[in-house]
């Protein structure tokens, strides 16, 4: 269940279809329609407000050529936004989790924001979440808007990649420069991602109009990215969680997960451990939903 406490929002969940667990199975992507209440989506909203103005030294801004509308992103930075906090201890979000990966427990795994600011033409690469940190295991990334967006605004996936049981190299959102070679890192093989913005029309591609409260939960192997040539007309910002089932463990990659792996590693953990601690928090456990 989720770990309850003194606090006025309430959880309002809704349960998920088993068309939509087979949808996420199948697809790799899914539109939770109304996930979140409009007391949920003003919380984000005032702990966006929060984080801007008080970004984390993970905090990083992308623009082409160093100027014009910004890209901003942070990460790891719930712990120092109470209205972060309070949505993921308190929200439905690990319970969906959990229904989506069949979980016997939910953790997080990380958090992110994202603000791209109006005709911005940075934008996200093509790329898997798997290949750029040091998780591995059951896991989904629930993808939350602040704003009602139209399908193409922002992110695309590539239907049913979560399948293919390939690994892809990680590429820089900056310059969108791939981090290394391809060929095997620490007993896995990594291939250099497709071309998929010079052959779109070969790939099942997939994005969907999103309305305040609606989400987006997608696997984590799932290819997605932006399409060139499609600035917002407006601001963007976007909340988006990792969240981990049991099975989730740390599992090192290469060297261009040093920079996140430091963060972890400044609380003992290490390769082969569980993301299970104070860094890493239980959002829901299946055996005290039995006890009530």
């Amino acid at each position: 269940m989720r770990f309850r406490g003194n606090d006025s929002v309430q959880a309002n969940s809704q349960s998920l279809s088993p068309s939509l667990i087979e949808a996420f199975a199948q697809d790799g992507v899914v539109r939770i329609p109304q996930a979140f209440s409009p007391d949920w989506i003003k919380l984000l909203q005032d702990g966006f407000s929060n984080a801007v103005a008080n970004p984390s030294p993970r905090h990083s801004i992308r623009q082409i050529g160093g100027v014009g509308p910004a890209y901003r992103e942070d990460y790891w930075v719930w712990s120092q936004v109470p209205e972060f906090e309070r949505f993921l201890r308190f929200s439905p979000v690990g319970e969906y989790a959990a229904g989506i990966l069949e979980a016997e427990r939910i953790n997080l795994v990380m958090d992110n924001w994202f603000y791209r600011e109006a005709n911005c033409h940075a934008r996200a690469p093509w790329h898997h979440d798997i290949a750029y940190f040091d998780f591995g295991g059951r896991m989904c990334v629930f993808w939350i808007p602040l704003e009602a967006s139209k399908r193409g605004e922002g992110i695309e996936f590539v239907r049913g990649s979560h399948l293919w049981d390939r690994l892809f190299m990680r590429v820089y959102f900056d310059g969108h420069e791939i981090a290394g070679d391809a060929g095997w890192v620490n007993g896995e093989c990594y291939e250099n991602p497709p071309a998929i913005d010079d052959n779109p029309g070969q790939y099942d591609l997939v994005s969907f109009d999103l309305e305040l409260g609606d989400c987006l939960c997608f696997d984590i192997k799932t290819l997605h990215g932006s399409l060139p040539g499609r600035a917002p007309l407006s601001h963007q910002r976007r909340f988006t969680v990792r969240l981990a089932a049991e099975d989730g463990r740390i599992c090192y990659r290469g060297d261009w997960a040093a920079e996140e792996r430091a963060e972890f590693e400044k609380y003992g953990h290490k390769h082969g451990d569980e993301i299970d601690s104070e860094f890493f928090p239980r959002l829901w456990q299946k055996h005290e939903l039995d006890e009530n």
